[in-house]
């Protein structure tokens, strides 16, 4: 008796998915690290050490008790730390992709992209009235000065930390306080389009506490003009009322981005 085999194909969706991981190692070759990672053979650490430089470098790999890891520490010291000596009413440190970076660091139309990372804010910690971003989702190409995502710190009757979209909305916030002193995870997923979606969760790592969340599925994730969305992060602040400000630590750890393509 003949068997006759029946071959049946199944078409499923095509998924491309590429991941970059960045940890600090606790080498003490923390520039480096961080270029070879988000920027290979380029910079990708904006820092005020040309002001500064007698403090050394403004980023250190620091032993955390509370994560038992080496992470990332940033500093940023009200006198005499500026922004690049490019302009003089501000500071920055921050970490970042941009044109130099690897293709799957970019973030195009029609990506979905996961950013996720931890951070620790110190007790105390003072915020500007103006702005002290944290984190920051900037485009390339086009009109590209302004933000489409930042997360920021801000000195009020209650400090705040707030999710702000387009440079101008305030989609999100919760009390500054719950975030000093406890490691935090940040899961940030984007899918790039005129009309994008966009979700964003914080909670705190030790016992997955939400300390905020914000999701749409219909927003601006990218402008028309722009090439490609990246992140940034780290400390950058408005200098325009310093007398409210002190020299800060802030820890992070824990970067992943993740493009992923249907």
């Amino acid at each position: 008796m003949k068997v006759k085999a029946t071959l049946f194909v199944i078409a499923l969706p095509f998924f491309s998915y590429s991941q970059v991981v960045l940890k600090a190692d606790g080498s003490g070759n923390t520039y480096e690290l961080i270029n070879s990672v988000l920027a290979p053979g380029n910079e990708a650490v904006e820092h005020p050490e040309c002001v500064h430089g007698a403090f050394g470098r403004h980023i250190a790999e620091v032993w955390d008790e509370d994560a038992k890891a080496n992470v990332f520490e940033f500093y940023s010291h009200v006198t005499p730390d500026n922004d690049r000596c490019e302009k003089f009413d501000r500071q920055r440190v921050e970490i970042k992709t941009y044109e130099a970076s690897p293709n799957n660091l970019k973030g195009t139309l029609g990506e979905t992209v996961t950013y996720k990372w931890k951070f620790k804010l110190p007790k105390g910690f003072q915020p500007s009235s103006s702005f002290t971003h944290l984190h920051q989702i900037k485009a390339v190409g086009g009109s590209q000065d302004l933000p489409i995502f930042t997360i920021t710190a801000r000195k009020a009757k209650i400090n705040q930390l707030i999710v702000i979209h387009d440079n101008e909305t305030t989609v999100a916030s919760a009390n500054l306080s719950e975030f000093e002193g406890v490691w935090v995870e940040i899961t940030e997923k984007i899918n790039i389009g005129a009309h994008g979606t966009y979700s964003i969760t914080i909670k705190k790592v030790k016992n997955g506490e939400e300390l905020l969340s914000f999701s749409s599925n219909d927003i601006m994730t990218i402008r028309p003009d722009n090439d490609f969305i990246r992140p940034k992060w780290g400390i950058y602040r408005s200098l325009k009322k310093a007398a409210d400000l002190r020299d800060e630590a802030v820890r992070f750890n824990d970067f992943s981005i993740q493009e992923g393509v249907n």
